[in-house]
């Protein structure tokens, strides 16, 4: 089983980003921007991340290409992509990747869908959730390319009910 935790708009935060480490045992860590802290944090250390709007630290990218096991992902903030109005921009950036995986978050608002033949997953924010009270990141798993899962988490109690998706892509 192959998984990557997700997570975004930390704001600040530093021994979430530890405690989510310690939780979780994956193969991958992505945070999609809006950390607020220095690139070289070692609260980040374990992370790909990249810029987001409330990120000045110049050395983060924009964006992350990544490939695992059988997936491309595409990781971005979303603020470049205007994701508040629609995915649309989004879309068309991962595509010219080639990613099936796109991994953004600025809205704060937790969610996963399948378009097409990419999936988006904004993980939420573990600081200041919208649309929901639960402060959440995600984690996707999967055993074969064409079948994944995506479940949220809190840091305090775990999955999140009625926020899993199987998806196959």
């Amino acid at each position: 089983m192959t998984s990557v935790l997700i997570t975004s708009d930390s704001h600040g935060l530093t021994k979430e980003l530890d405690a989510m480490k310690e939780k979780h045992d994956v193969d991958l860590y992505i945070h999609c921007g809006d950390s607020e802290l220095e690139f070289d944090a070692a609260e980040l250390s374990a992370y790909y991340k990249v810029s987001g709007n409330c990120d000045f630290d110049t050395r983060y990218p924009d964006e992350e290409v990544l490939d695992l096991n059988g997936l491309r992902f595409f990781v971005t903030h979303g603020h470049l992509h205007q994701v508040k109005g629609n995915l649309t921009n989004l879309s068309y950036a991962a595509e010219e990747q080639e990613a099936n995986i796109v991994c953004f978050g600025h809205t704060h608002i937790a969610g996963a869908e399948k378009i097409g033949n990419q999936l988006f997953i904004n993980p939420g924010s573990i600081r200041m959730p919208r649309n929901r009270v639960e402060k959440t990141y995600a984690i996707l798993s999967w055993e074969s390319s064409n079948q994944v899962q995506v479940d949220f988490y809190t840091l305090d109690s775990g999955k999140v009910e009625g926020m899993s998706y199987q998806v196959s892509l």
